[in-house]
């Protein structure tokens, strides 16, 4: 089996050779999955800022259902914890030490959904990202909290991996949506 770090560095290669942007069946999937578990109540849905290649989520403003959602970003704290902020497509953003951009620190929101990105992903809704765990580290302690949170991985379907190695820190997700379907 790879070990984690050459399958980053190839998912990484092969998503910035094979990137392209996503056609709207890509959010029909996601609102496919998310109708039947808000039911019209205003929800809190953490996004990811795309960079390195990262499938372009924020084409999310763009389809009418997502208007009644409140938007979060992650910010990187100190130790290395990840929390989420409310976000506006208006709204300034600042690149953290990774140069991802950042909202302006406000209020601390749990998300209901967390749109999570990735560099690979197995059937078995296992997820490798950068290496850092952030993500992992915030799953793994909020939804033993909060299991109502839903977890969606955002890739290119060219991004399955046969199966990925993992740990006992590893998240697995509820699902992934790709541009071809959902896993």
């Amino acid at each position: 089996m790879d070990d984690k770090k050459s399958i980053r560095r190839s998912f990484y290669l092969k998503r910035k050779k094979k990137y392209h942007e996503v056609s709207d069946n890509f959010f029909f999937f996601l609102k496919k999955n998310l109708e039947p578990r808000i039911k019209n109540k205003k929800k809190n849905i953490s996004l990811y800022y795309p960079t390195s290649y990262e499938l372009n989520i924020l084409k999310i403003f763009e389809i009418k259902f997502f208007k009644r959602f409140n938007f979060l970003l992650p910010v990187i704290e100190d130790k290395n914890v990840m929390n989420f902020y409310p976000w506006k497509t208006n709204d300034i953003l600042y690149l953290n030490k990774f140069g991802i951009p950042e909202p302006m620190k406000s209020k601390k929101i749990i998300p209901d959904v967390i749109l999570v990105p990735l560099l690979a992903f197995d059937k078995n809704k296992n997820r490798l990202g950068y290496g850092k765990g952030f993500y992992d580290k915030y799953l793994n302690k909020y939804v033993r909290k909060n299991k109502k949170i839903l977890t969606i991985g955002v890739a290119f379907s060219f991004q399955k991996h046969h199966k990925l190695p993992t740990n006992d820190y590893d998240f697995t997700l509820d699902f992934i949506i790709t541009d071809k379907g959902e896993i």
